[in-house]
């Protein structure tokens, strides 16, 4: 069954760091808990929402300047106040329509799909493995301390964020740097998760209602693999 108790728990102790909203007083998280997935392959549904999403970046970067973007051009104003350069670690949304104009890669139907809504919504998206969660999810100005677990040329190593940086993390240590940049494999997706956590970052110019759409889309296209999933959500705001 469905253990919405235990994950509106994680939902509700899950908090931004008020040192986050005097960055960006127009920051919200849109956090959603989804089980019931299923490590399907790249599948029909999940390659037409790849398609529309790379017509979608071709179409904005026919009209504009990937970095004139209003969605990534706010992300890359946030990278720069905490002191990130946009032009060198870019914001995940930013990496993906760049690589949708080109071609997205097929990896599974789960990472496809929130790929592809992250560039058709134009709103950072990121996916974790709930289980592999310790303690609840933060969005802080690390210390500089934290550990941060990645691989460089195949080995695994522990790095540390930058004093100031803007990180997701849990009691472990950090899950995302730089916001929304680059996330860790501790808490990655794997053929193996059945919970999802999913963090939707906005800043102004997306509405509320427009970040709920990018929500809504992610769960009815997961609910098209799986029309069982339970969802949990809670909207985050400075409020």
């Amino acid at each position: 069954m469905p253990n919405n108790e235990t994950h509106e728990t994680f939902l509700s102790a899950a908090r931004v760091e008020s040192e986050v909203f005097e960055l960006r007083p127009d920051y919200r998280a849109l956090l959603l808990v989804i089980e019931g997935l299923d490590a399907a392959p790249s599948n029909a549904a999940s390659d037409e929402l790849i398609h529309s999403a790379e017509a979608h970046a071709r179409s904005l970067l026919a009209a504009h300047a990937v970095e004139d973007l209003p969605h990534i051009a706010a992300w890359r104003e946030a990278y720069r106040a905490f002191g990130a350069k946009p032009q060198r670690t870019r914001n995940s949304l930013e990496a993906l329509t760049r690589r949708a104009a080109e071609g997205l890669p097929r990896v599974n139907a789960l990472t496809d799909i929130y790929n592809a809504i992250s560039v058709l919504h134009q709103v950072p998206v990121g996916g974790e493995d709930l289980a592999l969660y310790a303690g609840p999810a933060r969005l802080v100005r690390a210390l500089g301390d934290e550990d941060f677990e990645a691989f460089a040329n195949g080995e695994a190593i522990v790095e540390h964020p930058t004093a100031g940086e803007v990180v997701w993390r849990d009691d472990a240590g950090v899950t995302c740097r730089r916001w929304n940049w680059r996330q860790g494999p501790r808490t990655a997706l794997s053929d193996d998760t059945t919970t999802g956590f999913f963090i939707f970052d906005a800043l102004e110019p997306m509405t509320d209602d427009a970040l709920r759409a990018a929500g809504d889309a992610l769960v009815a296209a997961l609910t098209a693999i799986n029309p069982a999933i339970s969802v949990s959500q809670r909207l985050v705001t400075a409020q």
